[in-house]
């Protein structure tokens, strides 16, 4: 063979291999550009698709059929929400900054995924609260259960006597009552803790570990099993010797005394006397920030007299500028439910409410004597729903009413010890269509006919009935009732409460709107702690106001609010 085209053939062969290898190359890369890109647009096309579905198909669905069908397998769907509104509910974990970071999400699922079934708060906790409770967490991470200043206190108040100077002090909240009045308490003492630097620790009683989460980091708020007077706390009373109230009634305490006793017991229980009231006064402070331990029992909501002591106004204006916002910030920070009663919430919400257009919240509690239902009650709860058009109006004359495009999916959740008022409304919007073409769901988780305080799973569905209504749209609640109060001001939601009847008739209007999302102090002073006289505390400020359900009553509203 001719050794010239022999070389020529012998290059022509290699520049070949060449090109093939590099284009073998360039196809690999090609490949694995186009998977990334399929593999990050996959997500988004599956979303879309999701809610392209919804908006087309299930909004005629109705409520016949309430099966879990959501858009994404572990989390509700998140309707009507654009791509910024994602992002910004995706940074709303913390709340705002409210929580800290840090926990075990597994030990307290709802901590950190409690936004997922809520819209945005519109009420953003202020920079100086939440400086405030990263301060509150240092300080029970130094001074809580177990660490060496609280056996250094525990120490000296076993030996008893009177004490001296402590690095920690701290006020006790002891478990009492039902649990709607436990949450506005727990609250009400965690605020005074913060306002007067002491710790709060918990009394656990028989359910408080399986209903909430430890709300703060690495260390608990429970008081340990063996604090040396628990078994003093059920005997607690107006007229125990340790009460602060009735020292002062005896004379054996006096803010001059150099020698202060170990701990005191505060009763401001609703049976409270007039001195045990002087708990808020700023002179009593004055020696009450010198004892180590308060012991409180209540069944009150008492922030709105707090913010009627002047010792107290300034630091309360510059943790809550929005004053209405008091018991919505201290709920999410302080009450998460425990992973048992979280999987309550979500399973129902995803079966009953997930898919709604729209979810309405009725709480109903009657405070007669009887079992009820009462007909002058489903009369109060129509006229108050369909008067102030919360609900629509049906069409008795039309078997089917042609839905429009503007028609809706409302859901209904209805929460009473009975099930008769849900069976009334319910009944209603199965037999007739609306007039709007709306497609009207009710629903009511359980009906246990008789509250159950003492009952562990008896309070675990409380619990979760009052988080499902603080996640409705719209919210309508009953008169002094603090299962009411906690949904509102967790959901920040102003509700329609519905009036407390009189002789078993249906009231005339059967409801009003709520000025303020703030619980009702039921039982306050009426006393001028400077001119030691009765006044109507309710007319001092312009932000501490009487209760539209409770004419007596105090509860905190925005001094711009309308009567």
């Amino acid at each position: 063979m001719d050794l010239k085209l022999f070389r020529r053939r012998s290059l022509f062969s290699s520049k070949s291999s060449r090109s093939s290898s590099r284009s073998s190359g360039f196809d690999a890369m090609r490949f694995t550009k186009s998977l990334i890109s399929f593999l990050i647009a996959l997500p988004i096309l599956i979303m879309l698709t999701m809610i392209l579905r919804h908006q087309n198909s299930d909004r005629l669905t109705g409520f016949a059929d309430a099966r879990p069908s959501f858009t994404n397998a572990t989390t509700p769907p998140l309707l009507e929400v654009d791509v910024s509104q994602s992002i910004d509910m995706a940074t709303d974990k913390l709340l705002g900054g409210l929580l800290a970071a840090g926990f075990d999400e597994c030990s307290c699922l709802s901590r950190y995924e409690s936004f997922l079934y809520r819209k945005i708060s519109p009420y953003q906790p202020s920079p100086y609260l939440v400086s405030k409770l990263r301060n509150y967490e240092d300080l029970h991470r130094r001074c809580g259960p177990n660490t060496h200043s609280y056996n250094k206190t525990v120490e000296q108040l076993k030996s008893g006597g009177n004490f001296g100077s402590t690095d920690c002090k701290y006020v006790v909240w002891v478990c009492y009552s039902g649990l709607g009045n436990r949450i506005l308490t727990l609250a009400s003492i965690f605020l005074y803790a913060l306002l007067t630097d002491r710790v709060l620790l918990v009394d656990r009683g028989k359910d408080m570990a399986d209903l909430f989460c430890e709300p703060f980091p690495e260390n608990s708020w429970f008081l340990p099993l063996d604090f040396p007077i628990t078994n003093k706390f059920n005997s607690f009373g107006p007229n125990s010797p340790e009460s602060y109230g009735n020292m002062l009634k005896k004379n054996i305490i006096k803010a001059s005394m150099e020698s202060i006793p170990s701990y005191l017991y505060l009763h401001l229980s609703h049976d409270y006397d007039d001195h045990d009231k002087l708990f808020f006064c700023d002179d009593d402070q004055v020696l009450l920030k010198k004892v180590p331990w308060l012991i409180v029992r209540t069944d009150n909501y008492f922030v709105p007299s707090l913010f009627l002591m002047p010792s107290f106004e300034h630091e309360l204006s510059m943790l809550f500028p929005q004053k209405e916002t008091t018991f919505h910030h201290l709920a999410r920070y302080l009450f998460h439910p425990s992973n048992h009663v979280w999987g309550l919430i979500t399973r129902y919400y995803k079966a009953y409410l997930a898919k709604a257009d729209e979810r309405i919240g009725i709480q109903v509690r009657i405070f007669d004597k009887g079992p009820g239902p009462y007909q002058y009650v489903k009369d109060q709860i129509s006229a108050c729903t369909l008067g102030k058009k919360l609900l629509p109006e049906v069409d008795t004359k039309r078997s089917v009413v042609t839905p429009s495009e503007n028609s809706k999916v409302k859901a209904v959740l209805m929460t009473s010890l009975v099930s008769g008022y849900f069976e009334n409304v319910r009944n209603l919007y199965w037999e007739h269509p609306t007039v709007t073409g709306d497609i009207i769901g009710v629903h009511q988780p359980s009906h246990e006919e008789q509250q159950q305080t003492e009952k562990r799973l008896h309070n675990m569905k409380a619990w979760a009935e009052m988080y499902l209504l603080s996640l409705t749209d719209v919210l309508v609640t009953s008169a002094w009732s603090t299962f009411g109060y906690v949904a509102q001001g967790l959901g920040g939601l102003k509700p329609w409460i519905l009036y407390k009847s009189e002789n078993q008739t249906t009231p005339n209007p059967p409801c009003q709107r709520a000025v303020s999302m703030e619980p009702c102090f039921h039982s306050p002073p009426f006393y001028d702690c400077k001119a030691k006289k009765g006044i109507d505390t309710g007319k001092v400020v312009p932000h501490v106001r009487h209760c539209e359900d409770i004419s007596w009553g105090l509860k905190v509203v925005d001094s711009h609010a309308e009567l």
